[in-house]
């Protein structure tokens, strides 16, 4: 078990960030939150505090933490607007800076696991920084060359081929080499995590596989080439399998993990199933994150009503990668 911390960037200070995560930091055992450090502005978590009545000692990261408090790495940022629910660019700033304190101390090898609140993207793209969404930010600042997006819960997982692209876009992504590469990527990350043959289920593109031609072609020239290279490789990979149908199947318990070819035909199923517990999981990057995954969420924000549920599972969740790492 590694003993590094595990650390949680606050997300855009507008945002329900700070305050789930503040509830479920409050929620743990001091002993645990012991193991939990917080990247972001200490006013906006005081204020988050106050919201949802909660009074935590707040105390600064790698000093003499008292059992207890929420310990903190202060990242300051100037003219963020001191309210939640608005769109600001100094708040884009701010998410974009959290993160990358936290990619930088995991690189260096001083925190074990990223645990990310929710960014929003229109402020980051304002602040100057044009990506779309934590995924692509983060292979950036690692320097990886691909990256994929894994929704995790306790009873369907989802890997995909793409993500925020246009549908057209998708299915030009949807390529043998990709589609091979995204179940290579599923089949370790889940003997890592302790399944020792996953089975994985790959997802049709269009409907009923294309039925033989009739409704496209991609499913025989682009997917099932891939699913053929990776049976040869030893890898226990089944498909494509008709989309409509493999969700259900893999929730049920035939299949531990499906590759979705595009972003709507994964999260769908899993929001759906697992809306409050499903926990996104960067994969390819030379460093370890998770997520919420649920917005910013301007509507609730500051009104002490945001569920901290997800946040408890993206810790959940990072703690076990951390200590699985090798």
């Amino acid at each position: 078990m590694s003993e590094k911390p595990i650390v949680i960037t606050m997300g855009d200070p507008s945002g329900v960030g700070a305050e789930v995560t503040v509830k479920a930091l409050a929620s743990l055992p001091a002993e645990q939150r012991s193991r939990f450090a917080v990247i972001g502005d200490r006013p906006t978590l005081e204020r988050a505090m106050e919201r949802c009545s909660i009074d935590l000692p707040i105390a600064e990261f790698g000093g003499n933490v008292q059992d207890g408090a929420l310990s903190l790495i202060h990242v300051p940022i100037a003219s963020l607007p001191g309210t939640f629910g608005v769109l600001s660019d100094a708040c884009g700033e701010a998410s974009f800076r959290y993160i990358e304190r936290a990619v930088d101390m995991s690189t260096r090898g001083e925190v074990g696991c990223i645990v990310t609140a929710p960014i929003n993207k229109a402020a980051l793209n304002a602040a100057g920084h044009h990506y779309d969404g934590h995924t692509g930010m983060l292979a950036h600042l690692t320097g990886a060359k691909s990256s994929w997006m894994l929704l995790a819960s306790p009873t369907l997982n989802v890997l995909h081929v793409s993500t925020h692209v246009s549908l057209r876009d998708a299915i030009e992504r949807a390529t043998p080499e990709r589609v091979l590469e995204t179940i290579r990527v599923g089949h370790r990350h889940f003997r890592r995590v302790g399944f020792e043959n996953p089975r994985i289920a790959v997802a049709g593109l269009n409907p009923h596989c294309g039925e033989g031609g009739l409704f496209g072609t991609e499913d025989t020239t682009q997917i099932a080439p891939a699913v053929a290279m990776a049976r040869a490789e030893g890898i226990n990979v089944e498909g494509p399998i008709p989309a409509d149908t493999v969700y259900h199947r893999a929730n049920t318990g035939a299949f531990d993990l499906v590759i979705a070819q595009y972003h709507d035909q994964g999260h769908i199923p899993i929001k759906l199933i697992a809306f409050d517990t499903a926990v996104n999981v960067s994969l390819g990057l030379t460093i370890d994150r998770c997520s919420v995954d649920h917005g910013t969420a301007f509507d609730i924000a500051g009104t002490g009503k945001a569920n901290h549920v997800n946040m408890l599972s993206a810790l959940d969740y990072a703690g076990k990668l951390t200590s699985q790492k090798r």
